[in-house]
């Protein structure tokens, strides 16, 4: 019904209260209800709640491709409409719906028309009933940096009532046009391409797997995602022992080194990051054995990926292997401290909690 279209709208519209308050390498699912106000035969205008469920992608540069996935959405048909169409002995509903918008990016104004169909519905007697609408809304690239909005247009939809035995009513295929009722934005998405990207602070729990000691020390502190990753690890402390006996501990500190780039994947991102690993302090029997100085030999590449389950306004699971390289600065037993570090297998396995306010 004139819902299909509403719901269109609406999907698009939640979309947009995302956009500025995540990062463009989000995809971000979106749960909103929206009230439109449609014109059926007999009854006359009807006010339609509509709920939309959708993932958006927008490009961080220009060039870049927007994207809107999952769209669906649903129509919650009010009881006097229900009771009009039970009146023309409608036992279903279906038919499809079309909803006009319109992108502006930089100089370029971009019509789009996104089709939709609307699912047949049964019609009970009386009260409220929904009905569910998808479609699927073309991805455009984007050529120009700058502000750019997507504002919402004209809707209709093309609706049939059915009888039980599938014959046609009395209203037979009727066209209705909604509009979006007063106190609600028309603006549904809008961001500035290519300007300056914002960024989610997050706090990081979890711990990283040292394969050659055997051990698991724990990850606390925090990281920042934006166009680059800014992550800054508390330092940590492991205990282990050497032969299965003889007790020792270490200092662990993993700090950016270099580049850290960040890009999208999926409903997530890659963050490649680069770190030092400094091993200040270790001991074997409770004695000293690592100068201050004692850390990797050359920046730990290793690509951080979000996991299941990731949002960007609200966090999730990370992890990403690493080798570690031969250790240097560590004194007279820097040969020895390096065989028990050195080698490859290693994980950081983190979990991400986005700050609030």
């Amino acid at each position: 019904m004139p819902k299909a279209r509403s719901l269109l709208a609406a999907g698009l519209a939640c979309l947009a209260a995302f956009a500025v308050a995540t990062p463009a390498w989000a995809s971000t699912p979106v749960d909103r209800k929206l009230s439109y106000t449609c014109p059926f035969p007999l009854i006359g205008l009807q006010k339609l709640d509509v709920e939309i469920k959708a993932s958006f992608d927008v490009p961080s540069a220009p060039g870049g491709t927007f994207t809107t996935s999952d769209l669906a959405v649903s129509v919650t048909v009010p009881d006097k409409s229900t009771r009009g169409l039970a009146l023309v002995g409608a036992a279903s509903i279906e038919g499809t719906a079309s909803a006009g918008v319109t992108l502006a990016n930089g100089s370029l104004t971009l019509p789009l028309s996104l089709p939709m169909a609307v699912a047949k519905t049964a019609v009970p007697p009386s009260g409220a009933f929904t009905t569910p609408a998808t479609g699927s809304v073309p991805p455009v690239q984007l050529p120009n940096a700058g502000k750019t909005t997507l504002t919402i247009g004209d809707f209709s939809t093309r609706l049939t009532p059915k009888k039980a035995d599938g014959s046609f009513t009395g209203l037979g295929s009727f066209t209705s046009d909604c509009t979006l009722d007063p106190g609600q934005d028309p603006v549904l998405l809008s961001f500035d391409l290519g300007g300056t990207q914002s960024s989610v602070t997050y706090d990081v729990t979890g711990s990283t797997t040292v394969r050659a000691l055997g051990v698991a020390p724990p990850v606390t502190g925090s990281v920042t995602v934006g166009r680059e990753l800014t992550p800054s690890f508390d330092p940590a402390r492991t205990e282990f022992k050497v032969f299965g006996f003889v007790p020792g501990t270490a200092d662990l500190r993993f700090t950016p080194d270099g580049p850290q780039a960040v890009e999208p994947d999926g409903g997530g991102f890659v963050a490649h990051a680069k770190l030092a690993l400094a091993v200040p302090q270790a001991t074997l029997f409770g004695l000293p054995v690592a100068d201050a100085t004692c850390r990797a030999s050359a920046p730990i590449p290793v690509d951080l990926r979000t996991g299941s389950g990731f949002t960007a306004a609200t966090g999730g699971p990370v992890s990403g292997t690493y080798t570690i390289p031969p250790l240097t600065g560590c004194g007279t037993f820097t040969a020895y401290l390096s065989s028990l570090f050195q080698g490859e297998g290693n994980a950081f396995a983190l979990t991400l909690a986005a700050r609030r306010g």
